[in-house]
Order: C-alpha cells, then structure tokens, then sequence
C-alpha cells in the first residue's frame, strides 16, 4: 500500500521521525500498522491536494475512522504533522502494550437484528466496539466472551459473525492502560486551530476538547454510522476518501443510501 507514496515528503518526513520503516514489520501487528497507515493516509491527501486544488480549499468537514482521526486532524491543521507521527507512534505502541496485558479479541455482527446483538453484548459484558453501518457492529472485549458471541450470533441475533484478525480488545475499557499513556502523550503536545470542523468518533459531532476525545475514544465506540449521518445532516453531499483501500467508502454508501 506505500508503493504510491513513496518518494512524497510527508510520508519520507514520517519514516525518518519513526527511524524505522513499519512497512516491513506490518506482519507484527498493530504497533506497526498504525504508523503505517497514518503516513499513507497524510500523503494521500497531500497528493490529492496537490492534484485537485480547488477540491481541496473547499473542504468543509473531515472525520477519520479510529486511527483515521490522526490523518483527519493533521489535515485540518489541528495537529502539526510531527507530533501527530509520534503521538501514533505512541498510541499503537500502548494499544499493543495493553494488548498484553488482558487477553482480548474483537468480532463482527453482519446483519442480524441491531437491539438482539447490543443486548448479547451486554449480557457477555462486550462493547460496541464500531458502529459503521447499518447491519455493521463490531463488539469487544474478554476472548472468552467474543467467542461465545460468535457462537450466539446466528441463533440470538440472527447475525453472521465474523471474529477480526487483531491482538486486541480495541475500543473498549480494556484500553485503559493505553488510554492514559495516549492522554500523558497528549499533554506535550500544541493543538492549533482547525481550518474546518473534525467529526470525532466517539461524540459523531466535530471536536471540542481534542486532547480529552481523542484518548477517550481508545475506551469509546466507533460511531462512524452517525458520524456519516451528521455530516450529511450537515449539508456535506461528497465524500472523498484518503487512504489505502476503500472499506470506507462502501460503509458510507450503504449508510446515506439506508437513510
């Protein structure tokens, strides 16, 4: 996925600030493949600036899913770029640290009934985890746990369940260690001024207190669902995506077109 950003000064910036290169260790999970996406996503909105100017000043919203908030806030001016390189840095590196300590998975209802797979995640103490669109629920927590949610799902939920290839109980209170390190690693750093409004995920309406939400957002749920939907209350009608893939793109046709 760097292959088209190789070469850009916003993703070779990144790789000398980081001194390693994470995508050769993406095999080694997340503490690698957070940077990784992040110096990717940054360049490719700075490719697509410098490919569509015009586009690009009239941008009016931003939202970033989970690590995507980063790139996000870089774009609006929020977080210059070199700390936002090592405060992903640090959050992927305490995410996998707190992967360690407490065993933990994640899995995702597809389809189903959305009030049956919230009262499943209850009854089994998991959290909702993401939110991104209808028929869309990931659920967190204990392993144990996410694994007789895999096996209730069809029956309880009517759902298809499919357990996420990740160490780690991401977006749920089993962050907390990670949560803390984030806040400290926050505290050092400036936040500027945005150019345009940053949706954050765990509010789905733009940023208030950028230090607080964002390492309270390790903890919180992934409302890109809502998120869509208030942007499009918003008035924005067109959405570009920065990136490697395009998960993202299909997750918000399918939420504007349930609408």
């Amino acid at each position: 996925m760097d292959e088209p950003y190789r070469g850009l000064p916003a993703f070779e910036r990144g790789l000398e600030l980081l001194d390693f290169d994470p995508f050769e260790r993406l095999d080694e999970g997340t503490r690698y493949q957070q940077p990784a996406i992040f110096l990717c996503s940054v360049a490719a909105w700075d490719l697509w600036r410098e490919d569509a100017p015009d586009e690009a000043a009239e941008v009016r919203a931003a939202a970033g899913h989970s690590l995507g908030e980063y790139a996000a806030l870089v774009a609006a001016g929020v977080l210059a770029f070199d700390d936002a390189v090592g405060l992903v840095a640090e959050r992927a590196a305490a995410m996998a640290d707190a992967g360690d300590l407490q065993d933990g998975s994640m899995v995702a209802m597809l389809g189903g009934d959305d009030h049956a797979i919230r009262a499943l995640a209850r009854r089994l103490s998991l959290t909702i985890a993401n939110d991104n669109a209808p028929g869309q629920l990931v659920l967190s927590g204990a392993s144990d746990a996410v694994a007789q949610a895999e096996e209730l799902a069809r029956d309880e939920a009517g759902a298809r369940a499919r357990r996420l290839p990740v160490s780690a109980a991401f977006h749920s209170p089993l962050m907390q260690p990670a949560a803390s390190r984030l806040a400290a690693a926050l505290e050092r750093i400036d936040i500027g001024v945005a150019a345009f409004p940053v949706y954050a995920n765990g509010t789905a309406s733009p940023f208030t207190d950028v230090r607080r939400e964002l390492s309270e957002n390790l903890l919180r749920a992934v409302r890109w669902r809502e998120t869509m939907l208030a942007l499009r209350a918003a008035g924005i009608e067109r959405y570009v995506e920065h990136g490697p893939g395009a998960v993202l793109t299909g997750l918000v046709k399918r939420t504007l077109a349930a609408a």
